[in-house]
C-alpha cells in the first residue's frame, strides 16, 4: 500500500470500512485515515494539513459526496492525527468534529499545538507539518469517556485513554468487534514488524499507558484500527506493546545515568534507533526526539525536578 492508496479493511469482522495512507512524513504506511461508509458516513482521524487532499480523493474513489460525510472523529489533537481538521471540516460542510472535551479549545485556536509540536520536533521536524486553520467552534461536538456517537446503523462508544495525551480518546465499534487505537498502543509499521512508541512530551505517562492498554484489554475486541498504521488482528499485541513501553522507559533511564548530560544520552539513542529503510534522517530525529522528550519529561517528574545545570534537553 502507497501513499495516497485506498483499501478496505478485511480484517476480523470489519465492514464498510475503509483506510487511506495520506502520506504524513512523506512515508508510506505511516499514518492511517479511516473512512466509514454507514448510514451516517464517518472520517476517523485527519492527518495533517498538507495531505488532506489524499482524504479527500479517497472519499472520491469510494463514491462518498462530501456532503454526506456526517462525523470527522478525532482520537486528539495531535497535528499528525488532526492537523487537517479544519480542511476536511470545510469540505465536508455537514460533518461535526468530534473531540475529547479537553482538546476541543486546541481546534478552535491551534496556536499552542503549533508551537508545542516545534519545541518537541524541532525545526527539521517542522518541514512536515504545517500550521493548521482554526475549525469553528460551533461544528464542533465534544465527548468524554462513555459517550455514544451515533452513527446510525452502528456506533462508536469513547473510551478516554489520558497516557500518551490527556485529550486522546479510543472509539470502540462493536458491530465490527474492532477499536480504533489512537497511539494507545504505539506505532505499527510492517515493515519492522514490531510496535514502536509513542511518547512525546509533555503529559506522557508510563502507568497510565499501561493502564490505557488495561482499558482495551477490557473492551476484548478482535481487531485493532491503528492510527500508525491499519488494522490488525488483536492477539498478543496488547502483552507485546506493554513490554515495549516499560523497556523504552528504561532504556532512556539507563542512558541517561550511564551518559553527562542529555544530548549525550538522546545521541546514544539515534546511533542505535531502528527505523523502517524509507524514512529521512530528519523523520528520524524527530521522531526518537520527541518520544526521548516525553520520557525525560515523565522520569523527572517521577523522580523529582532535576537542577536544570546537571541536565540538558537534546538539541
Amino acid at each position: 500500500m502507497g501513499i495516497g492508496d485506498v483499501s478496505r479493511v478485511e480484517t476480523g469482522s470489519c465492514t464498510d470500512l475503509y483506510y487511506v495512507d495520506p502520506g504524513v512524513y512523506e512515508a508510506p504506511g505511516h499514518t492511517s485515515v479511516y473512512v466509514l461508509d454507514g448510514e451516517r458516513p464517518t472520517i476517523v482521524e485527519s492527518g495533517i494539513g498538507k495531505h488532506t487532499d489524499r482524504v479527500l480523493a479517497a472519499l472520491d474513489e469510494l463514491g462518498i459526496a462530501r456532503e454526506e460525510i456526517e462525523v470527522l472523529a478525532l482520537t486528539h489533537v495531535h497535528l499528525d492525527h488532526a492537523g487537517g481538521a479544519a480542511e476536511i471540516a470545510a469540505a465536508c460542510p455537514n460533518a461535526e468534529v468530534v473531540v475529547h472535551e479537553r482538546g476541543a479549545s486546541h481546534l478552535v485556536d491551534p496556536s499552542m499545538l503549533v508551537s508545542g509540536t516545534k519545541r518537541v520536533v524541532g525545526e527539521s521536524g517542522w518541514q512536515f507539518y504545517e500550521a493548521p486553520d482554526p475549525v469553528p467552534e460551533a461544528r464542533i461536538r465534544t465527548v468524554t469517556d462513555g459517550d455514544v456517537v451515533d452513527l446510525g446503523d452502528r456506533e462508536l462508544i469513547v473510551h478516554h485513554a489520558p497516557g500518551h495525551a490527556t485529550h486522546q480518546v479510543m472509539y470502540h465499534d462493536p458491530a465490527d468487534d474492532a477499536v480504533f487505537t489512537a497511539d494507545v498502543l504505539g506505532c505499527f509499521y510492517e515493515p519492522l514488524d514490531t510496535a514502536r512508541v509513542a511518547t512525546p512530551p509533555p503529559t506522557f505517562d508510563l502507568d497510565q499507558c499501561l493502564a490505557d492498554v488495561e482499558t482495551l484489554r477490557g473492551i476484548d475486541a478482535e481487531t485493532l484500527l491503528y492510527s500508525h498504521f491499519g488494522p490488525r488482528p488483536a492477539d498478543g499485541a496488547l502483552d507485546a506493546y506493554a513490554d515495549v513501553l516499560k523497556a523504552w522507559v528504561a532504556r532512556v533511564a539507563q542512558a541517561r545515568r550511564e551518559r553527562e548530560d542529555d544530548r549525550a544520552a538522546f545521541k546514544h539513542l539515534l546511533d542505535r534507533n531502528d527505523v523502517p529503510a524509507d524514512w529521512s534522517d530528519d523523520l528520524e530525529y524527530g521522531e526518537l526526539r520527541m518520544n526521548f522528550s516525553g520520557a525525560v519529561a515523565y522520569l523527572d517528574q517521577r523522580d523529582g525536578a532535576v537542577d536544570d545545570r546537571e541536565r540538558q534537553t537534546a538539541e
